[in-house]
């Protein structure tokens, strides 16, 4: 969004809470979330904004746990 001159950085500002699906409060306060917060997003809208903004998948993401498989936890 920092590529974007004025108008369109406020279009994008309104627009973004409406395909999000979510209040313009929600997206605010999303956007001062830190990377150390424990505060959360959805993972939903996390999935669409990595789509908005042309990241690939899971680039988004705070936390990728590991686990193995179920099969191999039964064996």
């Amino acid at each position: 969004m920092y590529d974007l001159n004025v108008w369109q950085y406020r279009k994008a500002i309104q627009l973004l809470p409406k395909l999000l699906g979510i209040s313009l409060n929600t997206f605010h306060n999303y956007r001062r979330i830190l990377v150390d917060d424990v505060q959360d997003i959805p993972y939903e809208k996390v999935v669409i904004m990595e789509q908005l903004f042309d990241f690939e998948p899971g680039t988004l993401a705070s936390q990728n746990p590991e686990a193995r498989s179920l099969k191999e936890l039964l064996h």
